[in-house]
């Protein structure tokens, strides 16, 4: 069967060349500035309220243009950033452990398993050290040390002390810096907020982004919003496998209308699997929980030497305990990056030796810290994490063990951009975790706020003005082919899902869907397995649009019918990742195709695949065309990782 078809290649025509270091400040100098006044004449529409959205829509209102802001939560402050935990990279080297720019770029190229751009990797390490100044001066309480100087810890992938941190709550505290800075420009009437507003379509007028459709999720008025450029900031899509460390409402919706209007999808099968999170406690569950990654720093990872040894912690002898991070990776130990931990930890589950109720977990022990640092000191670093443990499983990690298992995290993959963060559609620019990113096939730990927060403050607001400097441009209106078709498709789309009064809960297709995805397009593939997927997902696709019940109207309030627009464009999305997923036969970061291992049982990577896969979506059930984009490596040289 043929899945996709092969097109032509596509390059990053915004990318200067000439030596790294320098690339972004020609960039800069090099894109078109658009006057003060000018700006004034130029609206910007900002879908996403985050990291990357909250700071983008502020920075540009700052600058001068008519902002317009649209999320679906009730706050901008409820976005999903808010649920980051551990930290934010920057190569500050306060520490003076021998971290640097080149560092944190060579890190996070390696760690990503050599298939990011080595130009945005680079431009990301070096606006890192500006980012924690922002923040600073916005009164962001990042952790100090006993004299008030900025405090740092290590996270996976790393051998030195880089990330910046609040405590487990980071993402909290920077996404209320962005929210007071994006609250300042709303109440000097410079941006224009609607919250409680999903957006449905992408409005594209002679070949360029000028609007969206937007459903007001409170009334259900459907209305078409217009501007000169649009930007999206709308997460990711890890929600696809139902059970995830996202928030319930996040979702693939905003990236997938763009994606059907001509925005190339790149790398849709690089998603991440997050080696600390609770396990999944029984089938009532909608969601998983995340422990920080911050946590591996003190606690150590391990397992009992003997399959089916089913004691209490407390009751296995050290002698009859596995560290097994330290004893395959002792140059790195406990802080190996997220992929390898999370499949060393599939691996001893799979051996047996996995604990809890299926043996789907391992131990993350603090006995050794709470010996060498006493209890008030761990408390102080990880207090509130280790509160929120207690208070879902009922067990003291001060005393027993906290229990551990890998699950969906983030998502590498997202919407096609160019360094200027330009997707395929003129005028559409994404930023943050709806992008392709800068992670390659695994983000780093700490390294998403990093690149929320360079993307919004100081990326997009120098690049998007080379665009807007062609603008104003010809007006839009309500009346327009091409308008009147984004809004017709909206409103028919809507119209189907409430009409067919199936006998099937929206819920329980997602749970399914989310099942399938887990099992043959998770932390292991296999090219059997994958063509399996594809084939259970078009069943049951072709399902959801026959038996769905979606009850109530689409004039008011109607969380159902929310739901099912998002599984809808999950169950398309699903498709794609296993089309990607399957056509690339190599295992990298967390993507580990059985078919490729080392005689060790590491994954093995193939570099015949150093390319971005660049999709174009031709049709509902239609075979994908695949563009590559070649990756070339001239200062970090793609190697056999090892973190031995």
């Amino acid at each position: 069967m043929n899945y996709w078809t092969d097109g032509e290649p596509i390059a990053d025509q915004a990318a200067p060349d000439g030596p790294i270091e320098t690339r972004w400040e020609r960039r800069q100098f090099g894109a078109k500035l658009v006057n003060p006044a000018n700006r004034r004449k130029l609206t910007v529409i900002v879908v996403g309220t985050g990291l990357a959205g909250g700071s983008a829509a502020a920075t540009l209102a700052e600058a001068g243009y008519k902002v317009r802001s649209y999320c679906y939560q009730d706050s901008p402050r409820r976005a999903h950033s808010i649920a980051a935990q551990g930290g934010i990279n920057a190569a500050k080297n306060y520490r003076n452990d021998g971290d640097s720019v080149y560092r944190l770029f060579y890190d996070t190229v390696k760690g990503g398993d050599f298939r990011a751009r080595e130009s945005n990797v680079y431009r990301l390490a070096q606006v890192s050290v500006n980012i924690i100044d922002q923040c600073v001066a916005q009164g962001v309480p990042f952790a100090r040390e006993y004299g008030g100087l900025l405090d740092n810890r290590s996270f996976g992938g790393t051998q030195v002390s880089r990330t910046f941190y609040a405590r487990g709550q980071t993402g909290q505290q920077l996404l209320l810096g962005a929210y007071q800075a994006l609250e300042r420009q709303i109440a000097l009437g410079n941006v224009e907020m609607h919250a409680r507003h999903e957006m449905l379509e992408l409005v594209v007028v002679d070949g360029k982004a000028r609007g969206i459709v937007v459903r007001d999720l409170v009334t259900g008025a459907i209305s078409t919003e217009f501007a000169d450029a649009v930007v999206l900031a709308s997460g990711g899509y890890g929600n696809v496998f139902f059970l995830s460390t996202n928030a319930k409402g996040c979702n693939v919706t905003a990236s997938w209308r763009a994606h059907r209007k001509g925005a190339l999808f790149a790398n849709p099968c690089y998603t991440q699997i997050h080696p600390t999170c609770i396990p999944e406690s029984g089938t009532h569950q909608s969601k998983l929980t995340l422990m920080s990654e911050s946590l591996r720093n003190d606690g150590r990872v391990w397992v009992p030497v003997r399959a089916g040894d089913d004691r209490v912690p407390a009751e296995i002898p050290e002698a009859e305990r596995d560290y097994y991070l330290e004893r395959i990776y002792p140059s790195f130990g406990n802080l190996v990056p997220r992929d390898i931990a999370s499949r060393a930890a599939k691996n001893v589950c799979d051996e047996g030796r996995g604990v809890g109720p299926g043996g789907l977990g391992v131990y993350l022990d603090f006995a050794d810290a709470i010996a060498r640092l006493g209890r008030d000191a761990v408390e102080a670093k990880y207090g509130n994490l280790f509160e929120m443990y207690e208070r879902i499983t009922g067990d003291d990690p001060y005393v027993t063990p906290m229990r551990i298992y890998p699950a969906v995290h983030y998502t590498m993959g997202g919407l096609w951009v160019d360094y200027d963060l330009q997707s395929t559609i003129p005028g559409l620019f994404v930023v943050g975790e709806a992008n392709f990113s800068d992670h390659g096939a695994n983000r780093l730990g700490a390294s998403a706020l990093m690149q929320g927060l360079a993307d919004g403050y100081f990326v997009l607001p120098n690049t998007i003005n080379d665009y807007l400097a062609a603008g104003p441009f010809p007006a839009v209106s309500a009346g327009d082919a091409e308008v009147v078709a984004a809004r017709t498709a909206v409103e028919e789309r809507l119209s189907k899902l409430l009409s067919i009064d199936g006998d099937r809960t929206v819920d329980s297709f997602h749970r399914e869907l989310g099942h399938i995805m887990w099992e043959y397009c998770g932390m292991e593939r296999t090219e059997e397995g994958l063509t399996k997927a594809i084939s259970l997902i078009r069943s049951l696709r072709e399902e959801f649009w026959t038996r769905v019940k979606v009850p109530g109207t689409g004039e008011t309030l109607n969380q159902n019918l929310e739901r099912a627009g998002r599984v809808a464009d999950f169950f398309e999305l699903a498709e794609l990742m296993c089309v990607d997923a399957l056509h690339r036969a190599e295992s990298c970061g967390g993507h580990f195709r059985a078919e490729s291992q080392t005689p060790d049982g590491e994954a093995l990577r193939h570099d015949e695949f150093s390319y971005v896969a660049a999709w174009q979506f031709t049709g509902t059930g239609e075979p994908p065309v695949l563009r590559k984009e070649a990756l070339d490596f001239e200062y970090v040289h793609p190697s056999q990782r090892s973190y031995k």
